[in-house]
């Protein structure tokens, strides 16, 4: 497996405040990787260190598999809170002052990007009187500028109506794509999310709780019989050996999901219970996107995700 980034026990501390915890993140080459969390998990100031803008407390970085972080981190863009635009200048202005700045001879690259990123009709208008969704756009326009083969987007469709969120996902469909870029992406919508996303980390408190493919979210949402136990393997024993239930999973330590048999719950609580396990809690589940996600980060409904 390639990874074009992967953490062993980040950590980031300020002072008494762990805000990031232990994260061990892996994000494969070619990959959209949504990363999820409420308000104050640690998303950002994870970000935030991949792309050198703060420095871990603790834990080391492989980038693009070097730990020679700052020649790699020439291969990634970014755009992280707000983007860095002049709002007294035209979007084409502002590209052409990190042209220069990088010392780009191609005079065309601007407007190629303001194409890339469907700004090309917005002339001489300045950036302090676009829209929302206009200068999300002309920020990824200004990561895209070095060419990168990783792009790192802390709440891109944040704020957008529904016409530019679906804007910003056909353009990182595009990029992902075409110009085959890696893409690592937090956002609160977690319907568009799950439209783009290959693989996906949930951070709760600052520590990464689950990390897997999106291949996987169809099981983990299936409606099943969900059993918390004292005894994993006699649990196991029972479900196999005396019921020959096979369609079964162990998400985590001590609890067991059951796919099948869903109309003979009491029949397999009863056969637990002669067998010697004691089971804390029995119930049939099953969850929409945001339903299995919330869940997994221990709130309500209405909690907020950015």
């Amino acid at each position: 497996m390639e990874y074009v980034l992967k953490t062993k026990d980040i950590s980031k501390v300020y002072g008494n405040h762990k805000a990031v915890n232990r994260v061990c993140m892996h994000v494969e080459k070619g990959s959209i990787y949504g990363f999820i969390g409420k308000n104050g998990a640690g998303k950002t100031t994870f970000m935030r260190m991949v792309g050198g803008l703060a420095s871990p407390t603790e834990g080391a970085m492989e980038l693009f598999g070097s730990k020679d972080l700052e020649k790699q981190r020439i291969r990634i863009g970014s755009l992280i809170e707000n983007p860095g635009a002049f709002a007294n200048m035209t979007a084409r202005e502002n590209l052409e002052v990190l042209r220069i700045q990088f010392g780009i001879t191609d005079r065309h690259m601007p407007e190629e990007l303001l194409a890339l990123v469907g700004l090309s009709e917005t002339g001489r208008k300045k950036v302090r009187n676009f829209s929302m969704g206009m200068k999300q756009r002309l920020g990824i326009a200004i990561s895209l500028f070095r060419n990168p083969d990783f792009l790192i987007l802390d709440e891109p469709i944040n704020g957008l109506d529904p016409e530019g969120i679906h804007e910003i996902r056909e353009l990182l469909l595009k990029l992902n794509r075409e110009k085959e870029i890696t893409i690592l992406i937090s956002s609160h919508i977690l319907g568009e999310l799950s439209k783009i996303a290959t693989h996906y980390g949930i951070i709760r408190n600052g520590s990464l709780i689950e990390e897997f493919e999106a291949a996987e979210l169809g099981t983990r949402c299936r409606r099943c019989h969900k059993i918390l136990v004292d005894n994993t393997e006699l649990a196991v024993n029972i479900l196999e050996e005396k019921l020959h239930i096979a369609e079964f999973d162990i998400p985590e330590q001590n609890t067991l999901r059951i796919f099948g048999h869903l109309d003979k719950t009491a029949e397999t609580n009863r056969a637990l219970i002669t067998g010697g396990v004691n089971i804390k809690e029995s119930y049939l589940t099953g969850q929409d996107l945001e339903g299995y996600f919330m869940e997994l980060l221990g709130g309500e409904e209405n909690d907020t995700f950015n």
